[in-house]
């Protein structure tokens, strides 16, 4: 008897925290976590005064930041998700050019998706899956010390960019306020990279698609 009353309480509070974490139309969830730029770079060859360097490629690194993403709940179903973060810094690097240190970038991705919850609304699992549009900003640019000892002091600048996202995530309810979240998205981030420099200009187009990790807290109001 002790054992079935025990039963009953854990499913009435299981059923009681699962109402309380129903998505609807209306909700605002905010969540924050570390987040992971991992770009899948690939370049064309570097080109010197517009001549293509045979066999030259650039990369990007990776980097981790603060991530800040927002969902607004349209409906029980759907809602619009907003991916920000803190400034992303990379190493750009090359191979094939005799510098293999470029420069440092700084960048910002907003990423605005329509977002589909296909689980009942008062689940406390929360699968989601999205797609819409990211725009990269490209500012602090800097140029390495062992490129300028290369071809003088030199400037780069990298194009901003607008492409398609697509993303995927999950949030677990806590309890009725609190959740945690993991998340995922992939980014169209196509730019051209100009060095301006006292011995020549230096081009090469960059398709960094970056592939975004977070692990975050959220809360729902």
């Amino acid at each position: 008897m002790k054992k079935t009353s025990i039963l009953l309480s854990t499913i009435a509070t299981s059923m009681m925290l699962g109402s309380a974490s129903a998505y609807e139309a209306g909700d605002v969830v905010l969540r924050a976590g570390p987040a992971t730029a991992s770009p899948d770079a690939s370049s064309s060859e570097v080109r010197l005064a517009g001549v293509a360097v045979p066999g030259s490629v650039v990369d990007v690194d990776d980097d981790t930041q603060l991530g800040l993403t927002g969902t607004y709940m349209v409906s029980d179903s759907f809602g619009i998700g907003l991916l920000a973060a803190t400034p992303f810094s990379h190493d750009v690097s090359a191979i094939g050019i005799g510098v293999a240190d470029v420069a440092t970038v700084k960048h910002l991705p907003p990423t605005l998706t329509l977002q589909y919850f296909p689980f009942d609304s008062d689940s406390a699992w929360q699968p989601y899956i999205g797609a819409g549009i990211n725009y990269t900003t490209f500012f602090s640019e800097k140029t390495s010390g062992e490129l300028n000892g290369a071809l003088g002091d030199s400037s780069i600048s990298l194009d901003d960019s607008f492409g398609l996202a697509l993303e995927a995530g999950v949030d677990y309810a806590i309890n009725d306020k609190w959740l945690v979240n993991a998340s995922l998205w992939r980014l169209d981030l196509d730019t051209e990279a100009t060095i301006d420099s006292p011995v020549a200009q230096v081009t090469v187009d960059v398709e960094i698609d970056p592939w975004v990790y977070m692990l975050g807290l959220g809360y729902k109001f």
